[in-house]
């Protein structure tokens, strides 16, 4: 199997610990689905041209998940501070506003979607302003978009008919409000939508045929990444197996894993606070 992802990266500054960690939803997903055994894993995104883009490229190397059709603008990258709770909840506590994902949007280009036509799937986000390119990856590669706790049904109505896969963060929201964001997500053309509920689990449908999972206890050490981790979880088991409830299991433990160590997948890196 080969997935990329396209979108955002950053480095999660965490203020208390004086270290950053590479990170950002897609760059997250495509480093656990190749740790959970994709043939292939590659990421493509806009980078800075600073010391924190040097480590997040050389995390990346280490995964060995590839970036060659990335692009590169000189300017910082996304730093968003980070402080953690006593039960290991990351709180973001803002960041600069002058990034290169601020200034700039990935446009894709020919040659891009045809490299994007070998993989069995595209996953990106809420965070990386491809809503103009989906229509037109569709056409090569299913699509997978975290939604994060973007719920508004005109955005909805925009990215819902590109995409196979959607995925929420929803451990505010009501049984009844979560039936309906599905149905609204089902009506407007996606056929898997994920709801994730924090301590909750998680509630899935397939075209309608609902399927719910509980966590996985473990010892929290840092909740940052978790999500991305089901995510990829999920992808990895239910795009080779075609199972609901194992994939999501698997989504479970692997989401849970994330939650022993610090940052999306490891590889502190000090800076000046």
């Amino acid at each position: 199997m080969k997935m990329v992802a396209i979108g955002d990266n950053v480095v999660d500054c965490y203020i208390d610990q004086g270290v950053y960690y590479p990170g950002g939803n897609c760059v997250n997903v495509a480093v656990n689905c190749k740790r959970y055994g994709w043939e292939e894993s590659t990421y493509i995104g806009i980078f800075g041209s600073d010391d924190k883009a040097k480590h997040i490229k050389w995390a990346l190397d280490q995964e060995g998940v590839g970036y060659s059709r990335s692009r590169t603008m000189i300017g910082i990258s996304g730093q968003p501070g980070v402080n953690l709770t006593p039960e290991g909840d990351r709180v973001f506590v803002g960041g600069p506003k002058d990034t290169v994902q601020h200034l700039v949007r990935l446009k894709m280009t020919p040659e891009d979607l045809e490299y994007i036509s070998q993989f069995d799937i595209c996953h990106t986000s809420c965070y990386s302003s491809l809503e103009l390119e989906l229509s037109n990856i569709k056409k090569h590669c299913d699509i997978s978009f975290d939604f994060s706790d973007y719920r508004d049904k005109e955005y909805l109505k925009t990215i819902c008919p590109h995409i196979k896969y959607g995925f929420f963060s929803g451990s505010n929201l009501s049984p009844d409000e979560i039936r309906k964001l599905i149905d609204i997500c089902h009506s407007f053309g996606t056929k898997i939508v994920g709801v994730t509920l924090g301590s909750k689990g998680a509630i899935f449908s397939n075209d309608g045929e609902i399927f719910e999972q509980g966590i996985v206890p473990t010892d929290v050490v840092d909740t940052m990444g978790a999500g991305d981790s089901f995510i990829a979880g999920f992808l990895t088991y239910y795009i080779k197996y075609r199972d609901m409830p194992k994939a999501l299991g698997f989504a479970a433990k692997c989401a849970a894993n994330t939650c022993t160590f610090n940052g999306g997948f490891g590889y502190p890196h000090p800076f000046t606070k």
